[in-house]
């Protein structure tokens, strides 16, 4: 683990937190990576990776959440609070909340939107996929 100033959190060593781009990205991949499932497919592959702290667009990306607070991966509960609760249903029903949560995270410094505070979340570009496997 390492301290990171920019963020001020503790992450693990050959990870850095996503760029803004970088997540970004995995918004806009998810819609056609969506689309090519016929939406079935790739509900299916996101309750698959949600127990590997990731998301379909976030796995092709190199990503992975992080719960800072915890020092670990998030489980599959914590992917479906972040993901279900956070984004379907608080940015997806709550007026204004989608854009919101875009200036929360493009402002913060670590970069988290209304689902990753709802989730307890970081994203953490993960290169060397050194949180493959769970820290322990």
């Amino acid at each position: 683990m390492y301290y990171d100033p920019a963020s001020e959190l503790a992450i693990p060593d050959g990870t850095m937190l996503a760029s803004h781009g970088r997540r970004i990205g995995a918004y806009f991949l998810a819609i056609p990576l969506a689309i090519v499932t016929l939406f079935i497919g790739y509900a299916i592959w996101g309750l698959i990776v949600w127990g590997r702290g990731q998301t379909p667009a976030l796995q092709v990306l190199g990503m992975r959440c992080w719960k800072p607070d915890q020092g670990k991966r998030p489980d599959w509960g914590d992917m479906a609070l972040r993901e279900v609760v956070g984004r379907f249903i608080v940015e997806g029903i709550v007026p204004f909340a989608g854009l919101v949560s875009f200036i929360m995270f493009l402002a913060g410094k670590q970069r988290r939107a209304i689902h990753d505070y709802i989730g307890g979340t970081v994203v953490l570009y993960d290169p060397s996929k050194v949180l493959a496997e769970p820290v322990s």
